[in-house]
């Protein structure tokens, strides 16, 4: 089946933007898909319409995925640091749309982790990883890193390192700081950038 359309326009747009018009900052169609950017405090109801409004019925949440855009010089979609983009599909009309909200650092996004059950642990990597604060799931030890991990490494200030890899038949590495500066985590020997971690 065909996108949702409203005339020549697509109908989670015109739809949003009647019933919900403070919360839809803009939109782009691109290769065909459709990107709403929400304001982030209205993150919650604008999930919920394109829930359980019977003419669009976005039921399945696919995923959220968060970026850090706090390096890209081109034209972007929203001004903030971090983007936090939901991935959603319409097994009614075999639809996608993606919703992205911005935030900087200290801002909240209110959780939807009430609107899809699914949302729960993305969130939480997304906080893990880039430090993003979903209000309503906050966590109090880390989620994927280890609880003395130090920052959050998809940050683009993140130095790069690592750790040597053990293989098979007990040998080891090369390790990422062979050729890159150590990064700042403190789960392993050693500290910061100039030192030494892998005690080799």
């Amino acid at each position: 089946m065909a996108n949702p359309m409203t005339g020549t326009e697509r109908s989670e747009l015109s739809l949003l933007r009647d019933h919900h018009p403070k919360a839809l900052i803009g939109s782009k169609e691109y290769r065909g898909d459709l990107f709403l950017f929400v304001d982030r405090n209205a993150i919650v109801e604008v999930l919920t319409f394109l829930k359980d409004h019977p003419a669009l019925d976005y039921s399945y949440f696919s995923e959220c995925v968060g970026a850090d855009y706090s390096t890209w010089k081109h034209e972007r979609d929203l001004p903030e640091r971090f983007e936090v983009v939901y991935n959603l599909m319409s097994l009614k009309h075999m639809s996608r749309v993606f919703v992205k909200v911005g935030a900087n650092d200290g801002d909240k996004i209110p959780t939807s982790k009430h609107v899809f059950l699914g949302a729960e642990y993305p969130e939480r990597e997304i906080n893990d990883l880039f430090g993003v604060v979903f209000e309503g799931n906050e966590q109090q030890d880390r989620f994927l890193l280890p609880d003395d991990w130090v920052g959050f490494p998809l940050r683009k200030e993140y130095p790069l390192g690592g750790e040597d890899v053990e293989f098979a038949q007990d040998t080891r590495g090369p390790a990422v700081e062979d050729i890159s500066m150590p990064h700042a985590g403190e789960s392993f020997d050693g500290k910061t950038g100039s030192e030494e971690v892998s005690g080799r």
